[in-house]
């Protein structure tokens, strides 16, 4: 169901670190592209500096303005403002206090995850049902997909989230070495750091593990050169791979996360990192569920952010 008018919606509630935040936006985005909606976002002012659309965009807003807020003229002022979280904490305690007191009807709306559901689809009959008679929505949850809807316009999400310049050639300065001499090459997403406690430890593997994925796949490629982009959260050393031809990331997640999205395949465990490189990048990505779990190429395919 289409909606009746245009709609602002305004993400209410942070979720995760850059890739779950981009992943959010960028479904929100791709609704309000579909169905001519306005959105702001206060909850990405800890990365709108990293992204050419946000970084002289106060209320990270979709579609971009077409000038610079008045806040970000005063030298300062907007840097101030975004350290300080103001307009996040009034957006989160606005939605929440409309969700237990809607005193506007329903024209505000706080559209929370539907019960019972893992993913709650934006462009489903539920939810727009539920926005129908709103002109303001606020957005409080994460599971929140439109993947059809990203799928049509991903060229405009990608876009919009452009990493700026020193970022990009960051990421090409790691990759094209690696490209110069292979005919192949593979992003690998190394999480260590938190998934070391993460549901238990579940998706922490050994470095040693990621080195016999890296050789498995690499014989997938008969007469073919094949080089690997190693991307950790540690630092990492070309002795732990023996046998195969290794580059590193960079210091920056964007830069990295860039990185893997210029190569032709990435492998990874379960993360929304390199689901987000995968789309940007239009790449095949295979997630390693279990540490023994084998990589096969017909296994690999493209994410367009719909992934539990």
């Amino acid at each position: 169901m289409t909606p009746q008018h245009t709609k602002l919606f305004t993400i209410g509630r942070r979720c995760g670190r850059l890739a779950n935040r981009l992943i959010l936006f960028a479904n929100f985005i791709a609704l309000a592209e579909e169905q001519g909606h306005r959105l702001i976002n206060y909850t990405f002012h800890s990365y709108s500096g990293l992204f050419e659309a946000t970084r002289d965009n106060l209320h990270c807003a979709y579609p971009v303005p077409g000038r610079i807020s008045w806040l970000d003229r005063i030298p300062g002022l907007g840097a101030v403002l975004r350290r300080s979280r103001i307009f996040y904490h009034l957006t989160r305690y606005a939605s929440v206090l409309n969700g237990s007191l809607p005193i506007f009807g329903g024209k505000v709306l706080t559209l929370c995850q539907l019960k019972g559901h893992f993913i709650t689809a934006l462009d489903g009959p539920e939810v727009q049902e539920k926005i129908r008679p709103a002109r303001i929505v606020f957005v409080y949850g994460w599971r929140f997909r439109a993947p059809d809807l990203v799928r049509k316009h991903a060229d405009k999400i990608r876009a919009y989230f452009r990493p700026r310049a020193e970022f990009q050639t960051a990421s090409r300065a790691a990759v094209e070495p690696l490209r110069r001499d292979a005919d192949v090459v593979i992003g690998v997403h190394v999480r260590h750091g938190d998934y070391r406690g993460w549901k238990n430890g579940r998706y922490f593997y050994p470095v040693e593990r990621y080195a016999t994925w890296m050789r498995d796949l690499a014989a997938q490629f008969p007469g073919r050169r094949v080089s690997f982009l190693v991307c950790s959260d540690e630092r990492r050393r070309a002795e732990e791979f023996p046998g195969l031809t290794v580059g590193f990331g960079t210091p920056s997640p964007v830069s990295d996360v860039f990185a893997l999205s210029l190569c032709d395949y990435i492998l990874g465990p379960k993360s929304t990192f390199s689901e987000w490189a995968s789309f940007y990048g239009g790449k095949p990505l295979l997630h390693l569920l279990d540490v023994n779990d084998s990589v096969r190429l017909e296994n690999f395919r493209v994410c367009y952010l719909d992934w539990d």
